[in-house]
């Protein structure tokens, strides 16, 4: 099992994400720490409480960094994921509460204790990994892989025509990371937007006797419709975060090249992620995915 921390903001794709890391017998998901970015913290803390507590999963959650690193937090994308941040389906207080000690404290200590063997992969805003790696340099040396969703190195952006949301919400972090040194890998959109969950398959989750099913089902649907909304006759929604998931279980699901990543970091292509000819290539960046069979291993696992 390859041991992991799950650093997430959850929203609907997140919470996707963190039911098929947990049922995924390859991953070890030590702790889940949150970052603002589909919500406020309060609110991706409590999301991932709540969607712990569906899946019936105790894993201890740590809540992070509620702001970008240098500048105001952008508005939250409640049209793709509502305004509570899983579609509209909150009901009820989780009975979970976060761990005391905060989300950067986590990941240098579990990183210390683990040397080499810490693979993080983040689904939000990069927040939480770059003031770790502020706080205490020396754990880029001793972390084995950063997967994160995120970045459109090749493609167009789905915040704005240059930018991808996670890379978007703090561009400063971003090019913290991949300026750091950290072995990075980037599952951007170049991959994530193949990845297709089609409409179908909510009548399959809804047609299952399990509360569960029913949660996942509802979410989803919000945010297929606000894909539909974007790209009028896309039948369905992409699985961002899930595939990030997905390529540490098995890398062989994508194919990447290694690139010389910055960010833009001001103008109107702020949080352009930018692959160079020149400079040492030290990130990889997926370029193409087996979207078939990771979709079918993705729907194999989720309950």
């Amino acid at each position: 099992m390859k041991p992991v921390i799950l650093d997430v903001d959850t929203g609907i794709d997140d919470a996707l994400a963190i039911a098929y890391a947990l049922n995924s017998p390859e991953l070890e998901i030590i702790g889940l720490t949150t970052c603002f970015g589909n919500g406020p913290i309060e609110n991706t803390t409590r999301n991932t409480l709540l969607v712990l507590e569906q899946l019936g999963k105790k894993v201890p959650v740590y809540s992070g960094a509620d702001k970008p690193l240098n500048r105001p937090a952008k508005k939250f994308p409640t049209h793709v994921h509502g305004e509570d941040g899983l579609g509209n389906t909150v009901k009820k207080a989780p009975l979970m509460e976060a761990e005391s000690e905060g989300a950067v404290a986590y990941i240098i200590n579990q990183v210390k204790q683990r040397p080499h063997e810490m693979t993080i992969i983040a689904v939000g805003p990069l927040t939480n990994i770059a003031l770790a790696v502020k706080k205490e340099p020396g754990i880029v040396s001793l972390v084995k892989e950063v997967v994160i969703m995120g970045g459109a190195v090749f493609t167009g952006g789905n915040t704005t025509p240059f930018s991808e949301a996670n890379v978007f919400a703090d561009p400063e972090a971003a090019e913290c990371v991949f300026s750091s040194g950290l072995s990075v890998t980037v599952v951007g959109l170049d991959v994530t937007m193949q990845t297709l969950l089609p409409n179908a398959i909510l009548a399959d989750w809804r047609a299952r006797d399990r509360e569960e099913s029913h949660f996942f089902a509802d979410m989803t649907s919000f945010y297929m419709q606000a894909y539909e909304t974007f790209h009028p006759g896309i039948g369905g929604c992409a699985l961002h975060d899930p595939l990030a998931v997905g390529v540490v279980i098995d890398p062989s699901f994508v194919k990447k090249e290694k690139w010389n990543v910055k960010v833009v970091l001001e103008g109107e292509e702020t949080g352009r992620t930018v692959a160079l000819a020149e400079g040492e290539p030290k990130i990889q960046v997926c370029r193409q995915v087996e979207a078939d069979r990771f979709l079918n291993h993705f729907l194999s696992r989720l309950f």
